[in-house]
């Protein structure tokens, strides 16, 4: 196969032959700054070294792929989701989950860069970092003031995510599987940040207070503290003198009680300081990480009293010590603990890591955002093997909607996902590193045409958005009496109208799309009563497959549920648990027959878009169709001629 051109006037290249920097491995022309400065998902992104690529023709500029749409909307949702948050993150194949999630990650970085720099262009201080000059300012700070969150911070945009990544199956040996997603954050902060700054958090750092006013003072100094330092200082001060003049001037040296009292002022007040400086040696010396791998390593650790609460007490010295960074560094800050792996393990350690979620890390403070990576199909049966499930009925759908608070399940792959994918498999690796570079220095007009197409799609979504929101809160609007009186429940349809409706408009680029009422009630649909929407869709994809000539636009979904609700009847015994997530029946049969009655072509646009059902089900559903129409199918009697047919 033949490799890719660069085209002329790309950076980092002298020449058709190898560059001066080009390191063994490289692709010819490349630099290693070029080959990291990637788009998202692997795209083209702009080139750090300014190359125009006049050469490159905007039409070379390749269209964004159905998981590409996906993943950038989730990422703008997170972006102004509030924490924590839990994303279920639901995708059947293992090696997709990976791919997908570095496309969110590399969305949300540009989204990070993009918020950062917008921020400069209104004025705003640049921020800083607690690394160089930066480092001895926060020591500063940490030492003598007390941070202070004021309006003009809360109205800050630029946001910085620190991405952890947790592979349980790395700690599916341990005995605490739960312990290791600890430890990971504690180290991946720690590591972030510094070792000094947290060290002294340990010992001098306070959590930050909301301002009394609309004060844009950040910092007030510790009064307390700063008088107890002085105090400490002078007495030492004192007694030092008062020793040495006690040793050194004639005709006192012989004054006993003088030694005594200077020995005991420089000794206390000098122990004092000592200890403090201990303190911070010590948390400076032994992390957070070997305190957790400590109490988990102790023979007593199963009947040792208060171990969850030292375990918690160290997750909320964390959480304080973010807070003050982001008063400090002058951005929000938000933890990404991307969580995959875990259908690997074994359903305790399954269960494990679910309770650490729920337990430790879900302060109502904490700027934490789980992307739970996983295959409900898979982790579901493990969670119903463990004991956690005790008062749910043994129902691991109803468990794991209720740790997951924005679910969002990747479709089927698209067209251009899958060409995309196929090419991929078909090129080598130079060959992919020559995309790569091209595709990074073909960065022109037509990618800054994509990248308005973006802005203007998302600008318009927010006004859908808010419209949407105000069918929620319209007590006239007959929506608000579907929505459930579970709380949490009212919180994943609040997180998912967003991705809906970026969706719904990026899909569609503002033709024929369908009103925001309507999408918010679709949302609401799907998590109301999830199974009988999911029998429904599955029936008509069937209908469709099996009948491609059978034109059921103009059907509504209520009539193709009444059609096909004697199957489901039949098979409520292995749908059971599914099932019961639904809610009242007759408030469905009012939802869509009367208030709403969506057409099959309506909810054939919306299952692209439908991100809070779980795919899985319909997966389910269609196998145990499949499976009662070949048992009715050899139960059917033969007819003779069939059996024996007749000679000729």
């Amino acid at each position: 196969m033949e490799p890719l051109e660069l085209p002329r006037g790309s950076c980092c290249s002298s020449g058709p032959g190898l560059s001066p920097g080009t390191s063994p491995g490289m692709s010819p022309g490349g630099c290693e700054e070029c080959e990291a400065w990637l788009g998202p998902g692997g795209g083209p992104g702009p080139c750090p070294h300014g190359a125009t690529g006049t050469g490159a023709a905007p039409e070379h500029q390749e269209p964004p792929t159905e998981d590409d749409v996906y993943c950038r909307c989730l990422s703008r949702t997170l972006c102004h989701t509030a924490t924590p948050v839990t994303v279920g993150f639901y995708a059947p194949c293992g090696h997709r989950l990976e791919s997908l999630l570095a496309k969110v990650t590399a969305f949300m970085r540009e989204e990070m860069a993009q918020r950062e720099a917008a921020e400069l262009l209104r004025g705003h201080r640049k921020p800083r970092s607690p690394h160089g000059w930066g480092l001895l300012v926060a020591l500063w700070l940490l030492a003598f003031y007390e941070p202070v969150v004021t309006e003009g911070h809360l109205r800050r945009k630029n946001l910085e995510f620190i991405f952890i990544r947790f592979s349980a199956w790395e700690f599916a040996g341990c005995d605490k599987l739960w312990a290791g997603l600890v430890t990971t954050l504690c180290h991946h902060i720690r590591q972030h940040f510094g070792a000094l700054p947290l060290s002294v958090f340990h010992v001098l750092g306070s959590r930050p207070r909301f301002a009394s006013g609309f004060s844009q003072r950040e910092w007030i100094l510790k009064t307390g503290t700063c008088l107890r330092l002085w105090g400490l200082l002078l007495v030492l001060a004192v007694g030092i003198g008062i020793l040495l003049v006690a040793l050194l001037v004639p005709g006192i040296k012989d004054h006993h009680a003088l030694k005594v009292v200077g020995s005991a002022a420089a000794s206390l007040s000098g122990s004092s300081l000592l200890l403090g400086a201990l303190s911070i040696l010590k948390n400076f010396l032994v992390s957070e990480k070997k305190k957790i791998e400590r109490l988990t390593n102790s023979d007593r650790f199963a009947g040792q009293l208060g171990f969850m609460s030292k375990i918690r007490g160290e997750v909320e010295v964390l959480v304080d010590f973010l807070a003050f960074m982001e008063v400090f560094e002058r951005r929000r800050l938000r933890v990404v603990l991307e969580i995959t792996s875990l259908d690997l393990c074994y359903p305790e350690k399954v269960a494990g890591v679910f309770n650490a979620m729920a337990t430790l890390l879900s302060d109502a403070n904490a700027p934490f955002i789980f992307l739970l990576a996983v295959d409900p199909s898979v982790i579901v049966p493990c969670l119903e093997q463990t004991g956690c499930m005790k008062g749910l009925a043994d129902n691991g759908y109803e468990y794991l909607n209720r740790a997951v608070s924005l679910p969002f399940s990747i479709p089927e792959t698209g067209a251009r996902s899958r060409l995309r994918s196929v090419e991929a498999a078909i090129q080598t690796r130079e060959d992919l590193m020559y995309r790569i570079i091209a595709g990074n220095v073909a960065k022109t007009r037509g990618g800054a045409g994509a990248g308005a197409g973006w802005r203007e799609a998302d600008s318009e979504a927010v006004a859908w958005i808010h419209e949407a929101f105000r069918c929620l809160h319209d007590g006239s609007d007959v929506l608000s009496r579907y929505l459930p009186d579970n709380g949490a429940n009212v919180r994943r349809i609040v997180n998912t109208i967003p991705i809906t409706l970026r969706l719904l408009l990026h899909r569609s680029g503002g033709a024929g799309i369908l009103s925001p009422r309507a999408a918010a009630a679709w949302v609401v649909l799907a998590d109301r009563w999830p199974c009988r929407l999911s029998w429904t869709l599955q029936c008509l994809e069937d209908t469709g497959q099996s009948l491609p000539t059978a034109d059921s636009s103009g059907k509504s979904l209520w009539s193709i549920f009444q059609e096909n609700v004697g199957e489901l009847s039949a098979l409520r015994q292995p749908l059971g648990k599914v099932l019961s997530l639904d809610g009242d029946p007759e408030l469905f049969q009012a939802f869509l027959a009367h208030d709403f009655p969506f057409s099959a072509d309506e909810a054939r646009e919306f299952l692209a878009v439908t991100v809070n059902l779980d795919h899985s089900i319909r997966r389910q559903m269609g196998l145990l169709r499949g499976l009662d129409r070949l048992r009715k199918a050899a139960a059917a009697p033969v007819s003779r001629g069939v059996q024996c047919p007749s000679s000729q």
